[in-house]
This record gives structure tokens, sequence and C-alpha cells, in this order.
């Protein structure tokens, strides 16, 4: 301590180390529903970009005695993820340190301010999700659409024709839709479901269709069919960050960084200074990241009817 300052650097962690302990830990209120949203990478620069990149067609018949024709790959699409960054602190009064109140204090306050940015990473990805339906991709069109535009000409789908709410008829039909999913050439792909995401307000209705032996909710005895094929390998995702009550999302296999991403370019770290004329001390925490998606098959879904 020097000139009734707090001294936050060796004497203060002696003095109080409880508090200093408490930064970067995890705050375990709820669980971190965003890490089932997306995918995470680092990032060491201003910001990224994903370039598409568009392969071959369909190799034609060669006539005896004919050369071989030569196509080329295309630049596609560009993708860019630009880092946003998110600040708060909170300040420790000179009164505050003067009464002993400083490890209590400043302990409740680190745990708030650690939980505001947890609340902030959630609700920033799921609005992500939520304005899907709006939200326009590289490709021009929203992220979630019926006409997305297709390099070698046409178009592609990742949502239902009539929009509608969670059935299992409206999930074979997007399942279906990405069994018959193209690349940009027109080459069939590999796509398949991973994991069902659903608003609060459809967990109920997610796992009844799902887990149900036979078709459910009728008088049927055919079985169900959703899970015998096991299409969602790695289960339903609840998130009670997304804001339309009957929406919901099917996250795909696409290759590594195409579909949904979060890339960090600076992960959370708290600082502190004391401020001379006040006598307070004032603690900051800071993170950067960008949320975004490269190509539209990464996810398939619903945005409400």
């Amino acid at each position: 301590m020097a000139g009734g300052v707090i001294n936050t650097g060796s004497e203060a962690k002696l003095l109080w180390p409880g508090l200093f302990a408490t930064f970067g830990r995890e705050y375990n209120e709820t669980a971190q529903e965003w890490k089932s949203l997306v995918d995470v990478f680092s990032s060491k620069k201003q910001y990224e970009e994903i370039v598409q990149i568009v392969g071959y067609g369909a190799a034609p018949a060669k006539p005896e005695g004919q050369p071989t024709m030569y196509d080329s790959e295309w630049q596609g699409f560009v993708t860019r993820f630009i880092h946003i960054a998110y600040g708060l602190g909170y300040i420790v009064t000179q009164e505050e340190i003067d009464d002993n109140l400083y490890p209590q204090v400043a302990n409740e306050r680190t745990g708030a301010l650690g939980f505001s940015f947890r609340q902030t990473k959630e609700t920033v990805v799921a609005n992500f999700y939520n304005t899907m339906g709006t939200r326009l991709g590289s490709d021009g069109v929203p992220f979630i659409s019926s006409a997305h535009p297709l390099q070698g000409g046409g178009t592609g789908s990742n949502t239902l024709s009539v929009p509608a709410d969670l059935s299992e008829a409206a999930l074979e039909d997007l399942t279906i839709q990405m069994w018959l999913t193209t690349d940009d050439r027109g080459n069939r792909i590999s796509l398949m479901p991973r994991s069902l995401i659903v608003p609060a307000q459809e967990m109920y209705n997610a796992q009844r269709i799902l887990k149900s032996t036979f078709q459910s909710g009728t008088a049927n005895n055919d079985i169900n069919a959703l899970k015998y094929l096991n299409m969602f390998p790695e289960g339903v995702k609840m998130n009670r960050y997304l804001s339309a009550p009957h929406t919901f999302f099917i996250r795909t296999n696409i290759m590594a960084k195409q579909g949904p991403i979060l890339f960090q370019r600076n992960p959370i770290r708290f600082s502190d200074d004391g401020d001379f004329d006040s006598g307070n001390v004032k603690y900051k925490a800071y993170e950067r990241y960008s949320v975004g998606m490269a190509d539209w098959r990464g996810v398939f879904g619903s945005v409400g009817p």
C-alpha cells in the first residue's frame, strides 16, 4: 500500500490472495450453452477471412482420339469475420478500502463481472442464430434461405419451403434436403446432421420426437425412423437465449471452418489500476471475438411460420 492507494502488485496479492485467485475462473451459474452452437478457433489478426474454393464439375465422356477437357477451380464467396471488443469494469472506492471492505466487495464484483461477460457471449452467439432468417451471408441472401445462389448455376436451400414448427415431418424434410444437397458445381456431398438446437419452449417436444420408440403423437405402429437412424448423434441442445419460441436449427457435419464459428481474438483478461486523485482502485475486463458462418450448408433450420 502506498500513498493511500492499494498496491495491486505482489503486496496486494499477499494481503488478499483469495481475491486474485478468482480472476479468470469459470463462472458456472449456468452451463455455457453457446459452446454447442459454434466451433471455436483462435485468431491473431485484425479480422479473419475465409475464401470459398469451388472445385471441378463432373468428368465428361472422352471420345476416342479426342483431347482431354480441362477445368479450373474458382474463387467463390469471401466471408470476413470482424472482431468486436467488449469491455466493462467496476471501482472500489477509497472509503471501502479504508473501511476494510476491499476483499469482500472486490470478490463479489469480480464474480459479477465474469458473469456479465459470459452472458454477453451467450447473447452474441445466440443472436447470430436469432437473425439467420434476415442477416445476409457472403452469398447476398440470409443464412437461412431457400434461394442460395450456386457458383455453377441454380440455387440451394437450407430451410423448409414453408416455415413450420418443430415436428417429426419437418425434421425428416430437412434431413432429406441435406442428403440431396450439392456443392456449387452440382456434385452430391455427404452432408449429415450433428445436433438439433431448440429453444426452451421446444425441449420437451424435441425429446418426444426423437426418443419415442414409435412415431410420436400417433397411434401408428410405425417405427420412429429418426431414432432408429440416429439422425442426431450429438443429441438435442437447448438454448435459453434463442428468441423465437418455435424456431429450430440443425448443425451439420460440414468441414472445419465452414459452419458456425467463433474466432477468439483475445480471451477474457482482467486488469486493475489505482487512481491517484480519488484513491479509488479500478478493475476492468476485456474480451474480443467474432461470430459468423462461411458456408450456409453448416446449418439447416426453420425460423418459424
